[in-house]
């Protein structure tokens, strides 16, 4: 064999090393730790319970909340009595520590150990102007305490909150059992429920979606409203495609950010076969969104893919967009901005990552099995094992040669939460429907990004869809969190959100 060609075979040999070592490497190391959230504890008191049912009650919901991993502003125990709230003047104490820690406090959390008084509650929720989710806990009582020194009617008084807060029209959430110990591992669960919502509600509020180029002419389907997206909160900041193609331009092969990119990509997937051209391509561009996105302050974005390009630049952003979702930066092809609203909602329930998928295909003749797929962009955490290789559809209008950068595997076997959210411009209004199912191991054999989902009573889900006017395209998260989007979607943000039971 000529040295030359001996050289290439060698360091071809070597590169592919260093990508499987860099590959183990990303897999071992651990997985970030979710932010902390913080919430805020109002402690209810009524003066002729006994106090140092409040008292204790404040210390357990306290430690449990720790425990849970919240951060906790509340009163101190010397603050007012017990470091409860009962009077107007402890209200009015608790409503501004919370004012204080305003950008801080995601949620509320209310416990009543006894009774509480329902005005000192209702007052400074509405004193403080939050606007963040209410948890309302109520203490059990034990039937073998039921004298005047340890009875709580915390059931009771439960009731009395809750009248008070609708008549002040400040939202709130209950717990799964009407009174429940802290301790209590139902409540635990509840927290958690309670955490995605707070995540869910001030992660929307506050969104900025990039969107990169233009959405593609034939998808009619993505199209959406930007004033009423501004209207909840979410900003969308645009960019046009040749400004990002043209940032890419001035950019060298071997510039310290490009090089950067190419290492991410070799750990992230198998690129054995991709030309290396193309490969340089994918991190030039990967690169300068990066870049753009740090600079204009988006965290999550929708691309344009088809098929500009593919016929212009000559690669699939696919395994870019990947790599931003599988790290909780929900990334959606074909500019379908309330696509990424979808995905967002769903990583900040779950704190896992989301795809955008087709509703593609049956699958045989089960009328609760479907096939989901997409070209496919979708981060790595879906699949049972995955490669980069080209976009087959595609390829037969511009080249397979154009077409490399997609993500290609069989959707693993998990639980799995959908969810579609849109702007109806007819009621200026967000809108949406969320639901569980199982993606299965039924066998599939095809391109892209695909796997085999079970829903029950698909049939009447599908016939919603159509007769609605949503998309084809919908989001999912390898978890159980309809019930958290529901809630944080429809109690808190105001959406016309259907579950689909």
């Amino acid at each position: 064999m000529p040295l030359h060609q001996l050289q290439t075979k060698t360091s071809v040999r070597k590169a592919a090393e260093r990508a499987a070592a860099a590959r183990k490497a990303a897999a071992e190391r651990p997985a970030p730790r979710p932010k902390r959230l913080t919430v805020g504890l109002l402690v209810g008191n009524r003066g002729f319970f006994p106090g140092h049912l409040a008292r204790e009650g404040r210390d357990q919901m306290l430690a449990v909340l720790k425990e849970e991993g919240f951060d906790v502003v509340a009163l101190g125990p010397n603050a007012t009595r017990y470091g409860a709230v009962e009077s107007r003047d402890e209200a009015k104490a608790c409503a501004e520590l919370f004012k204080q820690h305003r950008e801080k406090i995601a949620g509320v959390v209310v416990t009543l150990p006894n009774f509480g008084d329902e005005r000192g509650v209702a007052e400074t929720l509405r004193m403080a102007g939050l606007h963040v989710p209410v948890l309302i806990h109520a203490a059990a009582d034990d039937p073998k305490k039921m004298l005047i020194d340890n009875r709580r009617d915390a059931f009771c008084g439960k009731m009395s909150v809750c009248n008070v807060l609708t008549q002040y029209g400040i939202p709130y959430s209950l717990t799964t059992r009407h009174t429940v110990a802290p301790t209590d591992d139902g409540f635990r669960m509840d927290l958690r429920r309670f955490a995605g919502v707070c995540r869910v509600v001030r992660g929307l509020r506050t969104a900025r979606i990039g969107a990169i180029g233009a959405r593609p002419a034939a998808f009619k389907t993505v199209r959406y409203s930007e004033k009423i997206l501004e209207a909840q909160g979410i900003a969308v900041e645009p960019i046009d495609l040749s400004e990002i193609l043209g940032r890419v331009e001035r950019l060298r092969d071997g510039d310290r950010a490009v090089k950067r990119k190419r290492a991410q990509m070799d750990a992230y997937v198998e690129t054995g076969g991709v030309p290396e051209a193309a490969l340089v391509k994918m991190a030039k561009l990967g690169a300068v969104v990066d870049a753009w996105m740090k600079e204009a302050d988006v965290t999550v974005s929708a691309v344009q893919c088809w098929t500009s390009l593919e016929e212009y630049f000559g690669v699939v952003p696919c395994t870019l967009m990947s790599m931003m979702s599988n790290d909780l930066m929900p990334s959606a092809c074909e500019v379908d901005v309330c696509g990424t609203v979808s995905m967002y909602a769903l990583s900040l329930a779950s704190q896992t990552p989301a795809a955008l998928l087709d509703w593609n295909n049956n699958y045989g003749d089960d009328p609760n099995k479907a096939v989901c797929f997409h070209c496919s962009n979708l981060p790595k955490a879906f699949f049972e094992s995955e490669r980069m290789d080209y976009q087959e559809i595609i390829a037969g209008t511009v080249g397979r040669e154009n077409t490399y950068g997609t993500i290609v595997g069989k959707v693993k076997a998990s639980p799995m939460t959908f969810a579609r959210f849109s702007t109806d411009d007819r009621t200026g209004k967000m809108r949406g429907y969320v639901g569980e199912g199982r993606f299965t191991k039924d066998p599939l054999t095809t391109f892209g990004g695909a796997g085999v989902v079970e829903i029950p009573n698909l049939q009447a889900l599908l016939r919603y869809i159509c007769e609605q006017g949503f998309e084809h395209h919908v989001a999912s998260t390898l978890d159980t969190v309809a019930g958290v989007l529901h809630e944080a979607t429809t109690r808190y943000l105001g959406w016309d959100t259907v579950r689909h039971a």
